[in-house]
C-alpha cells in the first residue's frame, strides 16, 4: 500500500521548510497522545504551539537513553497498543534493553527509508543482496531485508555468522551485494583472499554500517573483493539502519530530511551549533508514531553540510562519524577518538586498516600503546616511526606504536573492540 505522501524536502539556504511543517504536526501529535512528552514539555513550560521551526527546538528539552531505558517496556508508547505491529529492541548491554514499538505506518516508513538508502547505492531489483546482519530483536537484519523487498531486489538472509555457510551461499547463489558490519566484511574479504575466490565471485556492491570504519578499512576491503563500499547509518531507537547513506561521491552521508531533524549541538553546553561545525547529532523522528522522538542525544560525533552534494541528491550530508562523545579518550589532558587514528593510518603509507589501542596507568601516569598492523613488505621499525610522528603531530599525544604482521588482530563477525582501557583495573 502507497504511503501517504508528505511534502518533500529541498535544500534552500541550509534550510528545509517542508520540516517545519512536520515539526508543527510532531509537536501537537506527542503533546496529545504521549504521556512522556504531556509530562516533560509541561514540566519545561512548553506548549505545542511554542515550536514552530527548527531554531525553536533550542527550548525542548533533550531525550537520552537514560529516560527510554527508564521507561522500560513501553513507557514511551504514543499510540494505542493495539496499533503496535512489532517491536525491537537495543542490546540493553549496559542495563534494561529499550522496547522501540513499531506502527504499520513505521515498518512502511522504516522500508521505504532503507530501500531509498540501497537504491542510493546503485542496488537495483536484479540484485541478489546477501543480508549478513543479526535478526530478531536486533534492527538490522529486518530493517536490510524490508529494504531489499521493497526495492524489489531478491533477498538472501544469511544473517550472522557461519563463515563457511556464507561463502557457499555467495557462490553458489551468485550474491551481488554484500550486506554487514565492516569488521565482517573484512574478515569475509581476507577469507575469500586465503581461499582464492576472488574471479568466481559476482560481487559489485558492499553496504557496510553499524561501527565506524576508516578509509583505510574500505579500500582494503573494496580492493579485495572488486567492489564499491557504501557507509550507511543508523541507530536503534531511530527505527534503525538506512537513516543515511553516502552516495557514489562517497563525500559525507544523505540523510532522509523529510523524516528527521538532524541538529548538532556542543556536547557539552548542548546548545545548537550553525550548520557545518562539528558536535553531537541530535535527532527528531518527524513522522514515527510507535515512539517519536523530541531531540535524542545520539552521542555521535559530526556535522552537518551546508552545499549540496554534487550528486544532485537533494537530500543534505553529514560527515562520516568521527566517534561518539562516550568513547571519547582522555589521555595526558587530550580528548581523543578513534576516528582520528583511522585518519592517522590513511595517511601513513604501509599502515593497515586494524589497529588497538591500549591504555595504562603507572605510577599515577596513563600511557598508550597503539598496535597496528603493517601492510606486508614494509619494515616494521620504520613504520612504527612513521605512526608515532603522525599521532604525535596530527593529535597532539606521545604513543607507544607496536606494529603486528596483517590479520593478527582479533577479527569479528559483529563489531571489533579497538579500546582496551585497563587503567581502572590498575589502579
Amino acid at each position: 500500500m502507497a504511503l501517504p505522501k508528505e511534502p518533500e524536502a529541498q535544500l534552500s539556504e541550509g534550510t528545509f521548510p517542508a520540516q517545519e511543517v512536520l515539526l508543527q504536526r510532531l509537536m501537537q501529535r506527542v503533546y496529545k497522545n504521549s504521556p512522556f512528552y504531556q509530562y516533560k514539555l509541561a514540566k519545561a513550560g512548553i506548549s505545542p504551539d511554542d515550536i514552530q521551526c527548527v531554531a525553536d527546538l533550542a527550548q525542548v528539552p533533550f531525550t537520552d537513553k537514560a529516560e527510554l531505558r527508564e521507561g522500560y517496556p513501553l513507557g514511551q508508547l504514543a499510540v494505542p497498543e493495539e496499533e503496535v505491529v512489532r517491536i525491537h529492541s537495543s542490546s540493553g548491554t549496559t542495563g534494561k534493553p529499550i522496547i522501540v514499538p513499531y506502527t504499520k505506518r513505521d515498518v512502511e516508513v522504516w522500508a521505504e527509508m532503507m530501500a531509498r538508502s540501497l537504491a542510493m547505492a546503485g542496488v537495483t531489483p536484479l540484485d541478489r543482496v546477501q543480508v549478513t546482519p543479526g535478526y530478531g530483536l536486533w534492527t538490522a537484519g529486518t530493517g536490510f531485508q524490508a529494504g531489499v523487498e521493497r526495492l524489489g531486489a531478491m533477498a538472501v538472509p544469511t544473517g550472522p555468522g557461519n563463515t563457511d555457510k556464507q561463502l557457499e551461499m555467495m557462490l553458489d547463489l551468485g550474491t551481488t551485494v554484500l550486506i554487514g558490519t565492516s569488521s565482517y566484511g573484512l574478515l569475509l574479504a581476507e577469507e575469500i583472499n586465503k581461499r582464492q575466490l576472488q574471479q568466481q565471485l559476482k560481487l559489485r556492491i558492499g553496504v557496510f554500517g553499524s561501527e565506524r570504519w576508516g578509509e583505510k578499512m574500505r579500500l582494503r576491503i573494496e580492493e579485495i573483493l572488486g567492489i564499491e563500499s557504501f557507509d550507511i547509518y543508523g541507530l536503534t531507537e531511530i527505527y534503525g539502519p538506512g537513516i543515511a547513506i553516502d552516495c557514489q561521491e562517497h563525500d559525507g552521508l544523505h540523510f532522509w530530511s523529510d523524516h528527521l531533524i538532524f541538529e548538532i549541538i556542543d556536547p557539552v553546553t548542548g546548545q545548537q551549533l550553525p550548520v557545518g561545525e562539528q558536535g553531537e547529532l541530535v535527532i527528531t523522528t518527524l513522522t514515527k508514531e510507535g515512539m517519536p522522538l523530541l531531540r535524542y542525544r545520539t552521542h555521535d560525533i559530526t556535522r552537518v553540510r551546508a552545499a549540496q552534494c554534487p550528486c544532485g541528491s537533494p537530500y543534505p550530508l553529514m560527515d562520516r562519524v568521527l566517534g561518539r562523545t562516550d568513547d571519547m579518550i582522555k589521555i595526558k589532558g587530550v580528548n581523543i577518538y578513534p576516528g582520528q587514528l583511522d585518519y592517522v593510518l590513511q595517511v601513513t603509507p604501509g599502515a593497515g586498516s586494524e589497529y588497538q589501542i591500549i591504555l595504562t596507568r603507572q605510577e599515577g601516569k596513563d600511557s598508550m600503546l597503539v598496535r597496528v598492523e603493517g601492510e606486508t613488505g614494509v619494515a616494521p621499525e620504520q613504520l612504527a616511526h612513521e605512526c608515532h610522528k603522525n599521532i604525535k603531530t596530527r593529535i597532539g599525544v606521545l604513543a607507544e606504536v607496536e606494529i603486528v604482521p596483517q590479520g593478527t588482530l582479533p577479527r569479528s563477525e559483529k563489531k571489533s573492540k579497538r579500546v582496551l582501557d585497563q587503567r581502572d583495573a590498575e589502579m
